[in-house]
């Protein structure tokens, strides 16, 4: 087939998820003219890790994530990765509120929520930690309203369920975020869906499996098998996105770009408690994260969330960790064995023979019984039913593997942008914060990818206009951050909460 014949596309984007509908979205809004498809292998958008029941729903903004705020052996902490992912945070903030202005988008209440976030603590080392990590942030201007208590009678107030039953004697410590947020990932994907769906020559096509991937002068030539009918084509695009979440890295190895080799993926599944229970989850309108055990990874920091999907409420507990070789839950078992490369051969090793304790912690979380689970729950809500909790399983994460000259290879806990040197290919790989980060990165993407068009005046005046402030602005300017952020709350209708039945 003569390359003329094939479908041709200026941008393609694999998988149907937040990163390629963000991406997409921005593009088009950048350059109307563009003619985009995207390929997804599901029936529908978000149905992976975008889909509101594999994952918590958080919207990470380093308010409650301990994780994002590290103790140094000699007892100081490191705030920067708290700030930098409040200011990311604040960033998808200003897209999705810009979006909100568009009929073709839809209701922000559908996708986001005000809900309190808080960071719980037991012991005295853990509270001496968390009341160090509170005055630190509060110094910032994007910390600079949350609160601190060690009064139970506080505490009882701002989360009732964690509190009835409660030994007396017990040490404990909360930070409470009135600002942060609850967001159905899966809702806000869909919406972008449908509003690309509004827009001429943007297409999004669904049972698409990727089959191959070859370079060509004018860019890419893609071959697309339709699982349904089983039918392929090939389509020619002059820049590729993968951004199929776990399937990202089989990808990213089939197009054999150089960048690529050397990365490997670590799948980790989890699972969480869940209650829809109506007369528990109205005493719980909060999001409380605490300190993960020694030796998990960061993915599995424990936390008792309020959920809202489809405008219910229910509560999550978790999230317990599990292992499989798949990298998307609805995956293959080979996908792991699958991945591995003669590149990425000796970083796994490595990865294998340095993280001993993880591997410990993953048979562990894999052996728990029910009851077990629920003695973690008892943690934060002492007096649970077991008859009120399920078990519900979670979306599939697959960690980074990447080189590194020391150790030979290192796993990575959150996300890479991986892109070939010309521009014409870019894959995401890794997970949290992902989500809620997502317009940062691909904001990054489209920097580095479409660096002369992103330089141009058209594109820049754009840029200005749906983000009147980024990263670095809003990090060390205060008053245009509270004035951005008060905009953005109120276009997405924000409203904080104080109470455990004011969700709407």
């Amino acid at each position: 087939m003569a390359q003329d014949d094939y479908e041709a596309v200026d941008v393609l984007l694999v998988g149907a998820g937040i990163m390629s509908a963000t991406l997409a979205v921005l593009l088009k809004e950048l350059d109307p003219g563009l003619k985009l498809e995207i390929a997804e292998l599901r029936e529908s958008g978000a149905i992976e890790s975008s889909n509101p029941w594999n994952n918590a729903g958080t919207g990470h903004a380093g308010l409650c994530e301990l994780n994002y705020t590290p103790q140094a052996a000699d007892g100081s902490i490191d705030i920067k990765k708290a700030v930098n992912i409040n200011a990311q945070f604040e960033v998808s903030k200003q897209f999705w509120a810009y979006m909100s202005g568009k009929s073709a988008f839809g209701s922000p209440k559908s996708f986001i929520n005000a809900v309190p976030h808080l960071s719980f603590v037991r012991g005295d080392k853990d509270t001496a930690f968390l009341k160090k990590r509170f005055e630190l942030l509060r110094q910032h201007h994007a910390f600079s309203e949350m609160e601190y208590t060690e009064d139970r009678g506080t505490v009882a107030k701002w989360a009732p369920l964690m509190m009835k039953g409660r030994d007396a004697s017990e040490k404990i410590a909360v930070t409470r975020a009135m600002n942060g947020t609850d967001v159905n990932f899966g809702a806000v994907t869909n919406q972008l869906l449908q509003y690309l769906s509004s827009l001429d020559s943007t297409r999004v096509s669904y049972f698409q499996k990727v089959t191959d991937l070859t370079r060509t002068d004018k860019g890419w030539k893609v071959n697309i098998k339709n699982t349904q009918t089983g039918t392929s084509r090939e389509v020619s695009a002059r820049f590729v996105f993968l951004g199929a979440g776990g399937g990202a890295l089989p990808l990213l190895q089939l197009s054999g770009i150089p960048e690529g080799k050397g990365f490997g993926g670590f799948p980790v599944s989890g699972q969480w408690l869940r209650c829809d229970n109506p007369e528990v989850v109205k005493h719980h309108q909060a999001k409380v994260y605490s300190q993960a055990d020694v030796g998990a990874p960061p993915m599995s920091v424990p936390h008792l969330d309020t959920r809202v999907v489809d405008g219910k409420k229910s509560l999550l507990f978790g999230p317990y960790a599990g292992f499989t070789t798949k990298f998307l839950k609805h995956g293959s078992f080979l996908d792991l064995p699958l991945s591995v490369r003669p590149s990425n051969l000796g970083p796994m090793l490595a990865v294998a023979r340095d993280n001993f304790d993880l591997t410990r912690y993953l048979v562990k979380e894999v052996m728990q019984s029910q009851e077990q689970r629920l003695d973690a729950l008892r943690k934060f809500y002492p007096e649970l039913n077991p008859a009120d909790w399920r078990l519900e399983v979670a979306g599939q994460r697959v960690q980074i593997i990447k080189k590194d000259g020391k150790k030979g290879g290192i796993l990575q806990f959150g996300t890479e942008l991986v892109s070939a040197e010309d521009g014409s290919i870019a894959a995401l790989l890794g997970a949290s914060p992902g989500a809620s980060v997502t317009v940062s990165i691909m904001l990054n993407l489209i920097e580095r990818c479409f660096a002369e068009q992103a330089r141009s005046e058209q594109w820049s005046a754009k840029l200005k206009e749906i983000f009147p402030a980024r990263e670095k602005a809003l990090e060390t300017d205060a008053v245009l951050y509270r004035e951005v952020s008060a905009r953005s709350d109120a276009a997405l209708g924000l409203t904080q909460v104080d109470t455990a039945t004011s969700i709407a």
